[in-house]
């Protein structure tokens, strides 16, 4: 915060005792002062309070109407088409997972893996979804993320790929880092081209939160 100046006035008639007459001494001058830099300090501290960094800025939203997947430490917003699976019927290596099913078959899944490898940082995360994206799937690439996390934005990777599967071309996208007791989590997300809008897909990513 920068120093306040402080505006001159021109110097009024003087009596005897130095000072303009009707104008405060030296003690009332600084009792004035006071109050109004304590009334400027109030009211920066107001707006450094409704602007400053709280721990739910940059908090993960699950838009209106969406599901939620919730697992010990991550947890992840799905579209309402898709539907979240019990415990018998997901993978024992998922934590949590949601489908979306078209003729009866699946076009789409949302799964939550936790621990699935020995990482100390998101960087060896990635390396590690990676290592389990299937041979022949086109890499798109590889970035630097945030999520969301109990006291802030916490550092993630996005992973971009494809594949092909029967008849479809699906793409893949792994959310990946470490949670709060440092263990490696991913949250993989696969459609069928044409079955899960970008925006959607979006929100997806966004969803993300560890804990």
């Amino acid at each position: 915060m920068g120093t306040q100046g402080i505006s001159g006035r021109p110097a009024g008639p003087r009596g005897a005792g130095g000072r303009a007459r009707g104008a405060p001494g030296a003690a009332g001058r600084g009792r004035r002062l006071a109050r109004r830099t304590g009334g400027r300090l109030a009211a920066a501290v107001a707006v450094l309070t409704l602007v400053g960094c709280g721990s739910d800025q940059g908090a993960a939203v699950t838009p209106e109407g969406w599901g939620t997947l919730e697992t010990p430490s991550v947890t992840v917003a799905h579209p309402p088409a898709f539907k979240e699976q019990g415990e018998a019927e997901r993978s024992g290596f998922n934590a949590a997972a949601a489908t979306l099913t078209e003729g009866g078959r699946a076009v789409g899944t949302i799964t939550v893996q936790l621990g699935f490898t020995e990482a100390d940082s998101a960087e060896e995360a990635a390396i590690g979804a990676e290592a389990g994206i299937a041979l022949g799937s086109t890499l798109h690439g590889q970035k630097e993320i945030t999520v969301a996390g109990p006291e802030g934005r916490r550092e993630a990777r996005r992973i971009d790929f494809e594949f092909t599967r029967g008849p479809d071309r699906v793409r893949g996208v792994i959310v990946t880092g470490l949670d709060t007791a440092r263990k490696a989590y991913a949250v993989r997300v696969d459609a069928v081209k044409g079955r899960l809008a970008d925006d959607d897909l979006k929100k997806i990513v966004e969803s993300v939160a560890v804990g």
